[in-house]
Formats: C-alpha cells, sequence, structure tokens
C-alpha cells in the first residue's frame, strides 16, 4: 500500500513539475534583479564595488521630503482605486445571477457574448473608444451637448482629476464585468438543482430561490475571491491608467505599477525604481497575511 501511494505522488510531482518550473522561471528568477537596487545603476556599465551604495536608494524613499510625498500620493491613489474595486466586487456576482434568469437562451448568450469581448480588447483600444466619444473637440458627448445647447464649449472629460477613481472604477467594470462572472455562472450551475425543485414545490417564487439558495451557493466562492483580491490589493496593474494618464489627470491617476514604471523607464533611475517595487513587495506580503488571517478568522479557514 505504501509503496501505490509512493508511486501516486512520483507521479503527481511530475504532472505539477512544469508549473514549478514556470513559478520559478517567471516569479523567483527575476528577483534577483534586486541587487540593482543597492547600486547607482547606470544601462549599459557593469555593477560593483565602485558604484556600490547599499541601502542609500531606500534611505531616499524617507529622507527626501518630495520622493516621500510622492510615494504617499501614489499609495492613496492605489489604495483608493483597490478600494473602490473591492466595493464593487459583488457586481459580477449579481451580474451572473441575473444573467443565469435569463428564460430565453439564445438572448442570455448573446448577452454573455457582448458582456464578455471587452476583455479581449486592449487598454489602448478602450482608450481610442473614450477619446472618441469624450474628447473636447471631436467627441460625440460634447458635440451633441454643445448642439443640443446644453453647453458653450465641450468639457476635458478624460483630463479632469475630479473623479477619476470612480471613472477609472466604470471603464474597468465595463471591461471585465463579463469575463469575471463567468466563473460565478460556473458556481451556479454547480448548485444542486433538486434544491430549486423542492422549493418550487414549496411556493418559492423567482426571487426567493434567488435570495435562498443561489446567493448562499455562491457566497463561498465570492469570499474566496475577495480575500484574494484583498491580498493582491497593491497590485492595481498600470495599463489602464498608463493609457488614460496625462498632466492634467497625473496627480490622481498615477499608481504605485505606473510610478514605478515612471521612475525606471521615463525617468531613467532604475535603482530607485527597483527599491521602490521592493517596498511594494513588502507590503503586498503584509497585505497577503493580513487576508490569510482575516480568512481564519471569519472562514476558519486559510489561504495557505
Amino acid at each position: 500500500m505504501t509503496r501505490i501511494h509512493r508511486s501516486r505522488g512520483i507521479r503527481l510531482f511530475f504532472m505539477t513539475l512544469p508549473f514549478m518550473v514556470l513559478v520559478f522561471l517567471l516569479s523567483y528568477l527575476p528577483l534577483s534583479g534586486w541587487i540593482y537596487a543597492f547600486y547607482a545603476y547606470k544601462p549599459g556599465l557593469p555593477i560593483g564595488p565602485h558604484n556600490f551604495v547599499g541601502l542609500e536608494n531606500f534611505r531616499l524613499i524617507i529622507q527626501d521630503k518630495y520622493a516621500l510625498q510622492d510615494i504617499l500620493r501614489v499609495l492613496r491613489n492605489t489604495f483608493a482605486m483597490s478600494l473602490i474595486g473591492i466595493l464593487g466586487s459583488p457586481l459580477p456576482m449579481i451580474f451572473a445571477i441575473f444573467l443565469n434568469e435569463i428564460r430565453n437562451l439564445r438572448f442570455r448568450r448573446l448577452v454573455q457574448t457582448l458582456t464578455t469581448i471587452p476583455n479581449f480588447i486592449s487598454w489602448v483600444l478602450v482608450y481610442a473608444v473614450a477619446f472618441a466619444m469624450f474628447s473636447v473637440d471631436d467627441g460625440f458627448v460634447n458635440r451633441l451637448l454643445v448642439s443640443l445647447g446644453m453647453i458653450d464649449q465641450g468639457i476635458a472629460f478624460l483630463s479632469s482629476k475630479n473623479h477619476v477613481w470612480l471613472t477609472m472604477w466604470l471603464w474597468g467594470t465595463w471591461k471585465g464585468l463579463g469575463w469575471s462572472a463567468i466563473m460565478y455562472i460556473a458556481a451556479i450551475m454547480s448548485i444542486d438543482q433538486e434544491l430549486y425543485e423542492a422549493a418550487k414545490v414549496d411556493g418559492a417564487g423567482r426571487f426567493a430561490c434567488i435570495w435562498y439558495i443561489t446567493i448562499p451557493g455562491l457566497l463561498p466562492t465570492y469570499f474566496v475571491l475577495l480575500i484574494l483580491s484583498i491580498a493582491n490589493f497593491i497590485n492595481s496593474g498600470m495599463e489602464q491608467y498608463y493609457v488614460f494618464e496625462n498632466a492634467m489627470n497625473k496627480s490622481h491617476i498615477e499608481v504605485l505599477d505606473l510610478y514605478v514604471f515612471n521612475q525606471g523607464i521615463v525617468g531613467i533611475n532604475y535603482a530607485y525604481a527597483i527599491a521602490i517595487g521592493m517596498l511594494k513587495s513588502l507590503v503586498s506580503l503584509v497585505l497577503l497575511f493580513l487576508a490569510n488571517g482575516g480568512s481564519r478568522l471569519f472562514r476558519k479557514e486559510r489561504i495557505f
């Protein structure tokens, strides 16, 4: 019996080995680049004792008043937009429930297809759509408002820093709502259909079935995804904010990932950008342990 278990364990190990290699190559091997944070690195020049600066780049984050202000600003933007995303996290579940309630199968598939397609559109094309609709001079919305006499001149929707956190969340929701709902649709399909039949026999209507059967059946999936999103709180990405960023809204749209990109690639300050990236990894690690502790406290289950 022991030999059978050992043989099965070996097979499982070799089945997971390719994925372990990929994780090592894509996640752990790049960490060797952290060494550049301890040097005054310049592109094309080797690193060595002559340009070793130790913790100077990390000291700059704390001691330089303007650098610290920038860090606090981008952390504020990152946490604010991530928090708005978490507050809106029930939307995919609600959308999946309503989608499941559509009785016309063809119409349901059409809605699901149309809401899933935006996920496969790049953020560059999304911005092109936004520019065609909301640009000051030639945007469809501005032209319509001017022609109706509601405004005298175009409004700079894309350049305004007002409500930029909310507008970024709306664009992200439009792009990812259908795709995010797929997992909940799969979870709905796994709910025992006999529960619905028994509820209907007892006189339960459609909304009662949703409230007492569908939603409780989806809550475990929702809380797992919520905990993972909290653990990934600070990794808000940068593609969306990069294409929508401009000089007018930069102070409110620049998140931590975009700040690292601007410092390292645009500002050619690689060592300082790597130091900021290491700070981000540390904050992400702390949030991961907090999410794991919250899961153990409220759900009696741990993430890891």
